[in-house]
């Protein structure tokens, strides 16, 4: 959703590379719409040479960014959280939500400690809006390498897509009303009624119930392209419009798009390549 501030990172620089071994991570208004910076992580995992690019920004619509993201320099693992609204409880779920899951699985492994983590996120978010008026949350979409394999790991409607050999898929489920009503026929996609739906999470981190998130393992092949987004992307550029973009575009260059799109919400991004 809105603009970022980057840990650590030198603010004239426009395009930055994270120090070696040191996470990246924000959530505060720093970047403008016109200024993309654009992180970078090189990973030697499974047999492969991942390399990683995120960015964000702020967009049009809101004064402050709500999306947080963490790339981390040391291990696999990229994170991005989109708060849900434009106040204080937005801010803080993302900040605590990125935070709390980088802290947990720094020692943890496997789908039991992926699941550990994000129960300690729930529990962290919803402590974090204790006397915060309106909503708490966020949502929560992770890439995680461990001795386990690579997972994914998904709580509310930021997505995670893979590129490969030719074709672009949808490997999360959006966790929306909106979701479940196109899945059951309930209203037609486009219809004003999927619209209104779709600011319905039905998971999320902060959520009362504390529900649990969706794993999946995820093998890798070279020549895998991952694109983790908030919906600032995903709602502003088509799916045949990433198919095309995704086999050689930069993060800057998708991130521009989406201003150019109409800078709707705050767009983040992480591109993961599966090299040799």
């Amino acid at each position: 959703m809105r603009g970022i501030l980057l840990t650590g990172m030198p603010a004239h620089n426009p395009i930055t590379e994270p120090p070696a071994g040191q996470p990246v991570h924000g959530g505060a208004a720093l970047l403008h719409a016109d200024m993309v910076r654009e992180l970078r992580a090189t990973w030697d995992f499974a047999g492969h040479t991942l390399t990683a690019t995120a960015g964000s920004v702020t967009g049009n619509r809101y004064d402050d960014n709500y999306d947080v993201l963490h790339l981390d320099g040391g291990r696999v693992l990229a994170v991005v959280a989109d708060g849900m609204g434009d106040g204080a409880g937005s801010r803080a779920a993302g900040r605590t939500a990125a935070d709390v899951f980088v802290e947990s699985t720094a020692t943890t492994h496997g789908p039991d400690a992926l699941r550990a983590a994000v129960a300690a996120v729930q529990l962290a978010v919803r402590e974090a809006g204790r006397g915060i008026a309106g909503l708490t949350g966020c949502t929560l979409t992770a890439f995680v390498g461990d001795e386990s394999g690579a997972w994914l790991v998904q709580l509310g409607d930021s997505r995670a897509y893979r590129l490969r050999d030719g074709l672009l898929e949808l490997l999360t489920v959006d966790h929306t009303a909106a979701w479940l009503g196109l899945l059951h026929g309930w209203y037609a996609a486009g219809s004003a009624e999927a619209h209104a739906a779709s600011y319905q999470l039905t998971r999320y981190a902060g959520h009362p119930a504390m529900p649990e998130p969706d794993l999946l393992n995820v093998g890798l092949r070279a020549g895998d392209v991952f694109l983790l987004c908030t919906d600032g992307v995903s709602d502003q550029i088509p799916y045949e419009r990433l198919a095309v973009f995704l086999p050689a575009g930069s993060v800057s260059e998708l991130l521009e798009e989406t201003l150019r799109a109409g800078g709707k919400d705050n767009a983040t991004a992480v591109i993961i390549r599966v090299g040799r």
